[in-house]
């Protein structure tokens, strides 16, 4: 197999297996997250097919009772902990069945059920309670625990859309470790919203006027799938999966030339706007603190994807180490994408036109109220680009109806959608022709009036970013710019380095102080470019473990060894993402919010790639 190839059911359950027995860590231990251990880069650039893989497991476990964690690599040839790691302050991220016993804990709690008799809700069987990670905001308390915060709604009957009847004011603080509730706070009774609010089927009588769209390939798909290594058209790539980043690229490659050694999405933190009662605790790192991949849908055909479709199951495991498959985690099909390229010549009248397609590697991923669709599209024109499609349900909370605060719109009477963001940072190890790359930033200038009599010259300027303080850098549409990552050791036809360009289409400005308690754990939000030197033990841009941080590991501190940048193995950590006010036509449920960015080929090739298309 190709070394990128993520870890088997059976390669997992060794290693789970080998960490059981290891005498130097408690029994009882919990697990957070099994992957592999990448190799290092040059075992994979040396590896030819048929060679023996060195295969390694990383794991992530942790005590029931108190805080810490370990890290552990486990040599699974050998059989043997190849190393370990403690990291004693360390909160690991909270684990899909965490989330619904502390949901009962909070319900049979005696000030929680006292708090719903004030708001005349007897039956705690109809509470929702949703556990949030709690943050880092000076709480004594809070300091030696693992802990989360509640917030809660109601559902009228069975089967309907609780996150139309918020219980505004009404949360609980949960030590998740020792399941023990440590405070009730009630802010005061606000009049649960009326109404309905579905959108399932089966609420309304559909309409009829739609007719359906087939997509059909009579001849087949054109890629092929050989375990989880895939070449289409001039691409191939590996793809990987583990239970933090879900979908992750590896070996990226057009025509053999290597591209991007590995791209993912390292991180998601969704900051709200409100400062209200207890909602200035809404701050979450969906990816650091909950593990997206563990929260992977299985995907249906006909209704997540369309067409002729390949899959790739998943396998996660649970916190007690046992594992999990998810079938039809990662969906593979190609589309039809317009136009690629077209031209009529005036004179003959001759028309040459090709029509474009895509390669679809997506994968979908719900966090309580929201679910993220992760699109990865490879172009033939040697383009990559990444669209988060965000939808779901907002959440949602209460207001007297007409009277909803300022940091918020009523979407229904009496419901409220507060403004937050959802900010997302791709980790992209570029290999542009092989691993020594230079950053460069394009800012489109103006030329001085002695330079432009009939003022309407402007050029491109080139800047060199040659250390990571240097690259730490923000968008701004008001000189076009983007960034490129080229080769200066290889050359194209017409002399320049060869490279590949990133457009940030999605760009927002972060909106939460940077000193303050969540902007300090979210410091990678600062900018929408990051530029490092490789080092495989940075790998999230909040820091290793994100629960309850302080901040003092992630991009931000990085940089801070100002390595230079030319001629090295760089790392792109990139920010984009949505500004969210909520409309009415969010809410019961919201459409697809689409945000990404684009990787472009700048120089790479001689010419258009896609001349030899049929026509």
């Amino acid at each position: 197999m190709h070394p990128l190839h993520p870890l088997s059911d059976q390669e997992m359950h060794r290693a789970i297996a080998v960490v059981r027995e290891y005498p130097e860590l408690p029994p009882n231990l919990l697990f957070e997250t099994v992957e592999l251990e990448e190799p290092a880069k040059q075992e994979v650039r040396s590896h030819r097919p048929g060679d023996p893989v060195r295969r390694r497991a990383r794991l992530v476990v942790f005590p029931a009772e108190t805080i810490g964690a370990w890290h552990v690599v486990v040599g699974l040839d050998e059989g043997e902990v190849l190393s370990v790691t403690h990291y004693p302050a360390a909160r690991p991220m909270i684990q899909p069945e965490q989330l619904a016993g502390i949901e009962d804990l909070v319900r049979a709690d005696p000030a929680f059920i006292e708090a719903c008799g004030r708001r005349g809700i007897t039956d705690m069987n109809r509470v929702m309670c949703d556990p949030w990670s709690a943050g880092r905001f000076g709480h004594g308390d809070e300091e030696n625990r693992h802990v989360c915060h509640v917030f809660c709604w109601v559902r009228p009957e069975e089967g309907e859309n609780f996150y139309a009847y918020p219980l505004e004011g009404l949360n609980a603080v949960v030590d998740i470790r020792r399941l023990q509730v440590l405070q009730v706070d009630d802010h005061g009774v606000t009049p649960v919203p009326g109404g309905s609010h579905e959108y399932a089927s089966g609420s309304r009588e559909p309409r009829s006027d739609l007719r359906a769209i087939d997509i059909v390939q009579p001849d087949g798909v054109s890629f092929e799938l050989d375990g989880h290594r895939i070449t289409w058209h001039e691409w191939e790539l590996v793809i990987g999966f583990n239970g933090r980043e879900a979908v992750t690229l590896h070996d990226i490659r057009y025509g053999g030339r290597p591209v991007v050694y590995r791209a993912s999405i390292a991180e998601m933190v969704v900051p709200y706007g409100s400062p209200d009662r207890a909602h200035y605790r809404k701050n979450v790192f969906d990816v650091g603190e909950y593990g997206a991949g563990k929260l992977a849908n299985s995907l249906r055909l006909g209704c997540d994807c369309l067409g002729a479709i390949r899959y790739l199951d998943a396998w996660v495991t649970d916190i007690h180490g046992d594992l999990v498959r998810i079938d039809n985690a990662i969906c593979i099909h190609e589309e039809d994408a317009g136009i690629l390229w077209k031209h009529r010549d005036q004179r003959s009248g001759q028309v040459e036109v090709r029509r474009a397609r895509r390669l679809v590697i997506s994968s979908i991923i719900t966090v309580g109220n929201y679910d993220y669709g992760y699109y990865w599209y490879l172009h033939l024109d040697g383009s990559i680009e990444f669209d988060m499609k965000a939808t779901g349900i907002i959440n949602t909370t209460a207001c007297v109806p007409g009277e909803p605060a300022r940091h918020g719109r009523e979407v229904a009477p009496g419901v409220v959608g507060q403004i937050h963001q959802h900010l997302f940072c791709a980790r992209l190890d570029m290999a542009v022709d092989g691993d020594a790359n230079t950053a460069i930033e394009c800012n489109t200038q103006v030329e001085p009036p002695e330079r432009n009599p009939w003022g309407n010259a402007y050029f491109e300027e080139e800047t060199v970013l040659e250390s990571e303080t240097v690259a730490a850098r923000r968008a701004n549409p008001a000189t076009q710019r983007y960034w490129k990552v080229v080769n200066t050791n290889r050359k194209n036809v017409v002399g320049r380095p060869t490279g590949y360009r990133l457009e940030p289409t999605s760009c927002v400005t972060p909106f939460v102080l940077p000193g303050s308690p969540s902007g300090t754990r979210s410091a990678f939000t600062r900018n929408h470019l990051w530029v490092t030197a490789h080092d495989r033990s940075e790998r999230f841009p909040a820091g290793e473990f994100v629960n309850q941080s302080d901040g003092s590991d992630g991009v931000a501190t990085w940089i801070e060894q100002d390595r230079p940048l030319v001629n090295a193995d760089l790392v792109l950590w990139h920010v984009f993402g949505l500004h969210h006010q909520p409309r009415t036509e969010d809410f019961p449920v919201q459409p697809c919010a689409p945000c990404g960015f684009r990787l472009m080929p700048s120089g790479f090739f001689d010419r258009n790639p896609c001349l030899d298309l049929p026509g």
